[in-house]
């Protein structure tokens, strides 16, 4: 077992403890209320802690399987991502064949780009090559009604589920002077961890102690809630600095951006939920809806995290 696995192991070790410490908590906070009475606030932080558990444990598996395992479990989290914000979309039977292109080749193609470290093509590929071909794809096939809706859609589709979540896994392709390459997986880790965790902090303190909603009606995200998130996810990063090479208040920094891009995100996702009508992207992971509702932080944190890391200290 290398060095890198067995602070991966540790790292999880760590974070059974942490939920250990939340389920008790949210146990606690249970008990005190009424019997008979329940608490939504409370039995939905608790029901995203049991989920959490079963997540950490595939993450961790991946994490110590490496590079492949990496990308062989985003590959899947983009693959049915991709099938969640789909179905929410404007479709017609002449988009069959683009959509086919985007799942069995523009998809595999992302990922294999990225697992063979070719950058140049990676962070090109599906907002220049593919933002030009599907549309011909489609307009071939000869039908216009609703073109440019159907055609904007899907690109978008591509561009969050795969695309963004792409840079991910990416991270292992950043050389960082005096950064061993292994080491790569703890830096996904920590991107995952400050982002998820300031997420879990901002949906308890909002409804703990928030009161202005950045948007009223339509999400029930605070900036008082917001705030706790960001500060408690830079305090975590600053922690959790020995993962990376950016050092404590570099670490401390990247955690409160990461944070920050992801819940505006957050927001961005909540928007198109509310335009189609729907309150989860599916109901694949109970109590967290799917992949996109599990993951919409990190999508959107995930490109600008990898861009100022390669920036700064790549």
């Amino acid at each position: 077992m290398t060095s890198t696995n067995t602070e991966v192991l540790g790292l999880f070790i760590g974070v059974c403890g942490l939920l250990t410490l939340l389920t008790v908590f949210g146990e606690v906070l249970r008990a005190r209320l009424d019997k008979g009475h329940e608490n939504p606030v409370i039995e939905t932080f608790m029901t995203r802690v049991r989920s959490w558990w079963a997540i950490v444990i595939l993450f961790t598996l991946a994490l110590i399987a490496g590079t492949g395992g990496i990308i062989v479990l985003f590959a899947f989290a983009s693959f049915a991502a991709l099938r969640e914000f789909l179905t929410l979309t404007n479709k017609r039977r002449a988009d069959h064949l683009a959509l086919a292109l985007g799942f069995f080749v523009v998809l595999p193609l992302q990922y294999l780009f990225v697992g063979l470290g070719w950058q140049a093509l990676y962070t090109v590929f599906i907002p220049v090559y593919v933002f030009l071909m599907l549309p011909i794809v489609s307009a071939l096939r000869g039908n216009s009604d609703r073109f440019l809706i159907r055609v904007a859609e899907t690109q978008w589709a591509l561009m969050i589920t795969v695309f963004c979540m792409s840079h991910v896994p990416a991270l292992l392709m950043i050389d960082v002077a005096g950064y061993p390459d292994d080491r790569g997986v703890l830096l996904i880790a920590f991107l995952i961890m400050v982002v998820q965790i300031g997420d879990l902090l901002d949906f308890f303190f909002g409804r703990r102690i928030g009161k202005t909603r950045i948007i009223p009606n339509l999400s029930a995200k605070t900036w008082e809630g917001m705030a706790c998130g960001v500060a408690c996810a830079a305090i975590i990063g600053g922690l959790l600095a020995w993962m990376t090479p950016f050092g404590i208040f570099g670490a401390a920094a990247m955690a409160g951006l990461a944070s920050t891009v992801g819940m505006f995100g957050n927001l961005v996702f909540a928007a198109i939920k509310a335009d189609r009508g729907v309150k989860d992207w599916s109901h694949l992971i109970p109590g967290q809806g799917g992949f996109v509702d599990q993951l919409d932080s990190v999508i959107f944190a995930a490109p600008i995290f990898y861009h100022i890391t390669q920036l700064i200290w790549g």
